[in-house]
């Protein structure tokens, strides 16, 4: 009767071995789980990946795309939308939408143009951000009162806001005077574009508006419960998001030196680039970059 051979027993050394190489092998891995969600490896791997498109553009039309004077034009456009971005970055991490940012840069800008023509620089500045703030607060008191989604209020409020520029320009094209051009090249729009980046985080780290404003788009019914006047903040919200669309306005305007009045919503093509911006900034802050979320 032949006898079952005895399973051989593992070696204490071996046994060790392997659970040590195993503590490497998933050290290493957590490692590299940790480095993925740091936000200065999302920002290298954009910073990469804008290199090697540039370039590969670069290679097929050498002679039309990447120079100095194109690269330059194509930043001052982003720094506008990317201006309109911290404005709407109040609304969406509390979960809303303002549809209506283009009626406001539209509208916003008109202002300023007229208002150049009789204060001068005071006119093109002061005129645009309140104009803004005000469409920014008149969309969170509508959206707060009426209980509706926040599309459906900012989208029907554009057309009041498209007729009022109709009405402003008599359905004519306003054009700004070349003496108040300043805000439309370097240096001038990137230093007003850098302090509204600043005042954008300031608020956001530094202040109860930011904090409050976290602490609704973590959790709406927890922030309520804690004593967060939810209303009152998101009103704040959408009124400081206006403020931040009327500093687009003094560089759309400046910029693109003429403005053409609205109507049956076709300011909504000027909402677009500035979300994009803000799902960025969205994806950074809830991911640590926003590579994670392809």
């Amino acid at each position: 009767m032949s006898v079952p051979a005895r399973s051989k027993r593992p070696n204490p050394d071996e046994a060790s071995d392997l659970l040590l190489l195993a503590g490497e092998e998933m050290d290493k891995e957590n490692g590299y789980e940790k480095t993925q969600t740091k936000p200065d490896y999302g920002i290298g791997l954009l910073v990469l990946m804008l290199v090697v498109f540039w370039a590969v553009f670069k290679v097929l039309a050498p002679t039309t795309f990447g120079s100095p004077a194109k690269l330059a034009t194509y930043m001052k456009s982003a720094l506008i939308y990317a201006v309109g971005g911290c404005g709407l970055y109040f609304i969406c991490v509390m979960g809303p939408f303002d549809m209506s940012v283009g009626a406001n840069i539209v509208l916003s800008s008109i202002i300023a143009c007229n208002a150049s023509e009789k204060f001068g620089y005071a006119g093109l500045i002061i005129a645009p951000l309140i104009c803004g703030t005000i469409i920014g607060l008149i969309n969170g008191i509508v959206y707060i009162k009426l209980h509706i989604s926040s599309l459906i209020v900012t989208c029907a409020l554009s057309l009041i806001y498209e007729a009022f520029s109709v009405y402003a320009t008599n359905g004519k094209n306003v054009i700004l005077s070349a003496d108040y051009r300043a805000f439309g090249d370097y240096p001038v729009n990137l230093i007003l574009a850098l302090i509204a980046y600043l005042l954008c985080a300031f608020i956001l780290k530094y202040t109860k508006i930011g904090t409050y404003t976290y602490a609704i788009g973590s959790n709406e019914v927890v922030a309520k419960n804690m004593g967060v006047n939810v209303p009152k903040y998101k009103i704040v919200a959408f009124t400081l998001a206006g403020f931040f669309f009327g500093l687009q306005a003094i560089l759309t305007i400046s910029f693109g030196t003429s403005m053409t009045s609205a109507s049956n919503l076709s300011s909504m093509s000027r909402n677009f680039t500035p979300l994009m911006g803000t799902f960025f900034g969205l994806a950074f802050k809830k991911y640590g970059h926003p590579l994670s979320l392809l």
